[in-house]
């Protein structure tokens, strides 16, 4: 048996989008069921997202602290954020990101893995990017608005962070994902063997 995910849709009898909001929105499906039966299913409808785990010459990453109000908790978390465009590139959307969130860019991009956050409830992908060969960003800052106005940065070393996240003190499910995908490919075949920045992303399509 291949231990894979794979692609599948079941029979949608019905749908209807009850709440639209700004960037997302909740849809429900009428599910046909094996046996037969018809059941609802309410979801949040999501642009998908980018992250990346940037990885300083002292293997230190780069994070911020933010204000989540929905988990009314202050989140040190990795550089993110949602793919605005459809069919954008998701690697120039995380070099966005990075640039906006720390005003850093990166000379050495992978793809550190891919995730779908919350599969029961949301169809949220997320693109976790491993980003090397830091060094400052050229022209202005990015304008800080909202949440993002008192947001803080550090540069923790990689193995204090898998303690943090084991500790149970970090939660942010891209900073735990990224940071020990990071030390599971150090410790098997190494970063260099990552896939490239432009690996295709069936969750979220792009154009190179």
């Amino acid at each position: 048996m291949t231990i894979k995910d794979t692609p599948e849709e079941w029979e949608i009898r019905a749908t209807e989008t009850p709440f639209t909001g700004n960037k997302t929105s909740v849809r429900t499906d009428e599910v046909v069921m094996p046996d037969g039966s018809v059941v609802r299913r309410d979801y949040q409808v999501h642009p998908g997202s980018v992250a990346v785990v940037a990885l300083d010459e002292e293997d230190r990453v780069l994070l911020i602290n933010q204000y989540r109000h929905p988990v009314r908790h202050k989140l040190w978390e990795i550089p993110a954020g949602l793919l605005d465009v459809p069919g954008e590139n998701p690697l120039h959307a995380a070099q966005r990101e990075l640039y906006e969130e720390a005003h850093v860019k990166a000379e050495d991009w992978r793809v550190l893995t891919d995730v779908y956050t919350s599969p029961g409830g949301c169809d949220e992908a997320v693109r976790i990017f491993l980003a090397r060969d830091l060094s400052e960003a050229e022209g202005e800052r990015f304008e800080a608005e909202h949440e993002e106005t008192d947001m803080e940065h550090a540069r923790v070393p990689v193995g204090d962070l898998v303690r943090r996240v084991l500790a149970g003190d970090l939660h942010n499910n891209c900073l735990v994902v990224g940071v020990l995908s990071l030390v599971a490919a150090r410790d098997g075949d190494g970063l260099d063997a990552l896939r490239p920045a432009d690996a295709p992303w069936p969750a979220r399509p792009f154009e190179s």
